[in-house]
């Protein structure tokens, strides 16, 4: 059990690290910030962008679920 969860846990790992990675970078400075809160504000953002931030937030949910499940049971 303790194996098997542990080689889940690298999983989601290595995927979160992927996909954080995969993600453009965001403009930098007041001009970037102020057009930046507009773009999510008006809903401009779209494509894969949107798709991986999406990814993005699952698997960080899902490797803060698994820590605590880690936690729990191999304690």
């Amino acid at each position: 059990m303790e194996l098997f969860l542990t080689i889940i846990y690298l999983a989601i790992c290595v995927g979160l690290i992927a996909l954080v990675l995969l993600q453009s970078g965001k403009s930098a400075g007041l001009a970037g910030s102020i057009a930046g809160g507009a773009e999510k504000l008006f809903g401009k953002k779209k494509g894969i962008d949107d798709k991986l931030a999406r990814y993005t937030e699952i698997f960080a949910f899902v490797f803060l679920a698994m820590s605590v499940i880690m936690i729990v049971f191999l304690r």
